[in-house]
C-alpha cells in the first residue's frame, strides 16, 4: 500500500509543478532572472542595462542556451553583475504594460505570439533571441540564435561596458581577448 500511495504522491505533486505559474529563476539556475515587472521597477533607477532572454517552451536551442551558455558560471556572474536579466517566454498569455502601452497575447495558428516580444524583435520571431535595453529602457539591439558561452562573453562585453556607443562591432570582436572563460 505504500508503494502506491509513494506514486499517488509524486503525481499529485508533478501535476501541481506542471499547473504551477512560471518562476522567473528556476532552481540550479546560475541566473538570478527576473520578471518584466520586476525589471521595471528597477529600470527606474537607471543604473544597470536590462538583458531579456527571449525564448518559447518547445525551442530546443533555447534549452541548450539556458543549459550551456547561461549556466556557465563566469557568464552567469557577469550578467546577474552588470543586468537585469529577464526571461520572457514569447507565447505569453499575460499581458504587459510598459511605457503606456498595453501588449498581449496574440492567437495565430496553434501557437501564437506575445506582442511585446514582436515588438522588441521587430518582428522577427526566431529563438533563442537577447534583447539588450539601456538603462532608460529603451531597445539598444536583439541578437538571434544560439551563442556559446565564448561568444556570448564578447557580445555581454560590448554592451555592459558601453563599447558599442563608439566601437564598431567588427572592431570590437577582431581585438577582444576573453576575460571570463578560460581556454584549456
Amino acid at each position: 500500500m505504500n508503494k502506491y500511495r509513494s506514486i499517488i504522491v509524486f503525481f499529485l505533486a508533478f501535476a501541481a509543478m506542471s499547473f504551477a505559474p512560471q518562476q522567473a529563476s528556476a532552481p540550479g539556475d546560475k541566473i538570478q532572472w527576473m520578471r518584466w515587472e520586476e525589471a521595471v521597477a528597477h529600470i527606474e533607477q537607471q543604473d544597470k542595462k536590462v538583458l531579456l532572454n527571449i525564448y518559447t517552451d518547445w525551442c530546443t536551442w533555447c534549452k541548450r542556451m539556458d543549459t550551456i551558455t547561461f549556466n556557465s558560471e563566469p557568464i552567469a556572474t557577469y550578467i546577474n553583475s552588470s543586468f537585469y536579466p529577464v526571461r520572457l517566454n514569447a507565447e505569453r498569455r499575460s499581458s504587459i504594460e510598459y511605457q503606456g502601452k498595453t501588449f498581449e497575447f496574440v492567437e495565430d495558428g496553434k501557437r501564437g505570439y506575445h506582442q511585446f516580444a514582436a515588438e522588441l524583435l521587430r518582428g522577427r520571431m526566431s529563438f533563442p533571441s537577447v534583447v539588450f535595453m539601456d538603462e532608460n529602457g529603451e531597445v539598444i539591439q536583439s541578437i538571434v540564435g544560439y551563442k556559446s558561452p565564448e561568444e556570448f562573453e564578447r557580445i555581454l562585453t560590448y554592451f555592459a561596458e558601453d563599447y558599442y556607443k563608439e566601437t564598431p562591432w567588427s572592431a570590437f570582436k577582431r581585438n577582444y581577448a576573453s576575460k571570463l572563460i578560460k581556454k584549456d
